[in-house]
């Protein structure tokens, strides 16, 4: 039997904007915190706690602490994930020192009245980032807005996930198999399923008040397989090349696409 797929009322959605400017905050903080503290040793925990700070100071709530899926082995205890370099998406932040060159990735997921918002960013660390880095972080940026310009009523939902494919593809990038979207709402992660690859003209057809959060998951390497990390919760990749993810929760609306996630 299909999974249930629920639309949003247009006060609804607004509510979810509000969500995603708090999501919008605490990953500008989170960026900040980053580069402003990199030469005095800046950790994924300081990050974290950076984020946690703007959560607390805007009344939201994490959608991550306590979050424990089937799959995971344990419940989740940080607000952030941050991933690092070959990290693509999951990971726990640690106190690891983050150095120059590093490919950090925060993803993060909060609720204000009931009501949830996702995205997340990728970036390099220091004044002379690799521009291959740069060039990936780009195109998967472009894959998201290309994602995003699809979302329109009367589309399929093939047609937003060709669309991401198409652009990361091209770029000759690789795409962390079997992970991708989803829907969200009430709940951080709710049906449909959104793949990063797809044929356009198929599946979902796409109606007003559909919410869906994209999320490009872009890698260095030939081959789309992945590790997970011995904490059970950090996905790798297998070949141990670079990746990023970028994310934004984005609502299909009469007057077209509309990206909740932003300031």
């Amino acid at each position: 039997m299909p999974e249930l797929v629920e639309l949003r009322t247009p006060g609804e959605i607004d509510a979810m904007a509000a969500a995603g400017s708090v999501v919008a905050a605490c990953l500008q903080a989170c960026r900040e915190t980053a580069e402003t503290s990199l030469d005095a040793g800046v950790t994924a925990l300081a990050l974290d706690a950076a984020a946690a700070q703007v959560i607390a100071d805007r009344g939201a709530e994490s959608c991550y602490i306590g979050y424990h899926p089937g799959w995971a082995p344990s419940p989740y205890p940080a607000v952030t994930c941050i991933s690092v370099n070959d990290v693509v998406v999951h990971a726990i932040p640690d106190g690891r020192r983050l150095e120059p060159g590093d490919l950090v990735s925060v993803d993060i997921a909060v609720t204000v009245d009931g009501w949830a918002a996702d995205a997340a960013i990728s970036f390099v660390l220091g004044a002379d980032p690799d521009p291959r880095l740069l060039a990936m972080i780009d195109t998967a940026s472009r894959a998201l807005d290309a994602g995003i310009d699809a979302m329109r009523r009367g589309n399929q939902l093939g047609d937003v996930s060709a669309a991401i494919g198409q652009v990361a593809r091209a770029g000759g990038y690789g795409l962390l198999k079997g992970h991708g979207g989803h829907g969200i709402g009430r709940e951080m992660h709710a049906a449909p399923h959104v793949a990063n690859e797809g044929r356009r003209h198929r599946g979902l057809e796409l109606r007003s008040g559909l919410v869906l959060a994209l999320e490009p998951m872009l890698h260095l390497g030939g081959k789309d397989d992945y590790r997970h990390l011995p904490d059970g919760w950090g996905v790798a990749t297998a070949d141990g090349s670079m990746a990023c993810h970028v994310e934004h929760t984005v609502a299909v609306t009469d007057a077209g696409p509309r990206v909740l996630t932003v300031a």
